[in-house]
């Protein structure tokens, strides 16, 4: 975003005791970390993370129980014992941190701290996406149970470009030696400073006083956020979220699709479904071959690409006719042409009537591993092609929502390099 949104002040970033593990008392920092918890593939991500270090932080975000007050019971006990056992310790004062994650492509440095919170109205922190009122509930509970924040939000802003303000901090702090350092599996080297300086904490609190935010990753969790304040009855640490903010002027991001497998939907069923509303082609593999058809297709319309029988499936050219009955006119013309929106609204909805509910339809960043779990299952993959990162903002700007899990930005944050305790704070 950039400093023509909201009136002063605008984002307010706090230092907090930062809970982090304990080199000495675990295998290695990067077999303690973890994906965010909606990334993890489940349940073969699970399984390789859990077998990674006994103390690998997705045994706290996604614990394994027979019941969810069990699971989150089970992650609140872990946390303790791992505090008590001195695995997990807090820093000695409050900081914020900046963060650095490279690899041979990719430089994203940013901004680890306690975001006050604020409603989307406000006009300081703009969401871009719908949420699941399950998945809130989930993680509402999580973090109730545990009295924590396990994994930072990723939110952007744009400032001017210039290496002023928060950007020369950052500058500043990558020229000292770091509190930590390690490399995970994915090939990321990730590094973690602690903003001590009052002078510089003052020089970032001016700057991002002139910014708004977009939420780019962890929509879920910020509506856990503004859900667990309003169950409060005075200030205090609950007003005050885990974010990791990037300015994307000097940092820009990556924006990826997200993918969905329908269960009980076999590909011979969904294509037959939509013979004679959307043209079909066969298109030849291998998956990244096919991937490249879609994108030339996304290009001039709405365009999916159906996996799960072994072979790829080009559908795009959708009837005009069939989305004038099912796309809501209600919207601006940059919603209504989507293709998350057509995917929900026409394919999802009317054409193989599919619900949104979790035993349905499953969301996946991975395209090669919705294309295998489609194939065992006998179910189908839809493939998307990412939208533009202008789009997400232009539609957040005009307080328009996309459909749920319409993009993935990254690279994320890895969870478990910094954790923020609600008793500490």
């Amino acid at each position: 975003m950039n400093t023509s949104g909201p009136a002063e002040p605008g984002l307010r970033l706090i230092p907090f005791r930062g809970l982090r593990y304990v080199p000495e008392r675990v295998g290695s920092l990067a077999a303690v970390t973890s994906p965010p918890y909606d990334v993890v593939v489940r349940p073969d991500g699970l399984h390789h993370l859990e077998s990674a270090d006994p103390h690998n932080i997705v045994r706290l975000i996604l614990p394994q129980a027979d019941t969810a007050a069990a699971r989150h019971e089970q992650a609140a006990e872990t946390l303790d014992g791992w505090l008590a056992e001195g695995v997990l310790a807090p820093d000695p004062a409050p900081v914020l941190y900046v963060y650095e994650q490279r690899n041979s492509e990719i430089l994203q440095r940013g901004l680890i701290g306690a975001l006050a919170l604020s409603p989307a109205a406000d006009g300081i922190v703009l969401p871009h996406e719908d949420v699941m009122a399950h998945v809130v509930e989930d993680r509402a509970d999580l973090m109730r149970t545990t009295a924590a924040h396990l994994e930072p939000l990723l939110l952007t802003y744009r400032s001017d470009g210039r290496p002023t303000g928060t950007t020369a901090v950052i500058e500043r702090m990558v020229a000292r030696p770091p509190l930590l350092a390690t490399t995970t599996e994915d090939g990321f080297n990730h590094r973690l400073w602690a903003v001590t300086d009052p002078a510089e904490r003052a020089e970032i609190e001016s700057d991002l006083s002139r910014h708004q935010a977009l939420i780019a990753d962890g929509h879920h969790r910020w509506a856990t956020y503004l859900r667990l304040q309003q169950e409060q009855t005075r200030p205090g640490p609950w007003d005050f979220g885990l974010v990791l903010l990037v300015d994307t002027a000097r940092y820009p991001l990556q924006v990826r699709a997200i993918h969905r497998l329908l269960h009980g939907l076999p590909v011979s069923d969904a294509l037959a479904a939509l013979d004679g509303l959307f043209r079909i082609q066969d298109v030849e593999g291998p998956l990244p071959h096919a991937l490249d058809a879609l994108a030339r297709a996304d290009a001039h319309g709405n365009a999916f690409l159906l996996a799960g029988d072994g072979r790829f499936h080009l559908v795009d050219r959708p009837d005009e006719a069939l989305l004038a009955r099912t796309v809501p006119a209600d919207r601006p013309q940059a919603w209504r042409t989507l293709d998350a929106t057509v995917l929900h609204s026409t394919l999802l909805d009317h054409v193989w009537q599919i619900p949104d509910a979790p035993e349905r339809i499953a969301y996946i960043h991975d395209a090669a591993a919705a294309v295998e779990q489609a194939e065992r299952r006998n179910a189908t993959a839809v493939l998307l092609h990412p939208v533009r990162e202008e789009v997400v903002r232009d539609l957040a700007r005009q307080g328009v929502t996309m459909p749920r899990k319409s993009t993935s930005f990254g690279p994320k944050p890895a969870t478990g390099l910094v954790l923020r305790s609600l008793d500490l704070d």
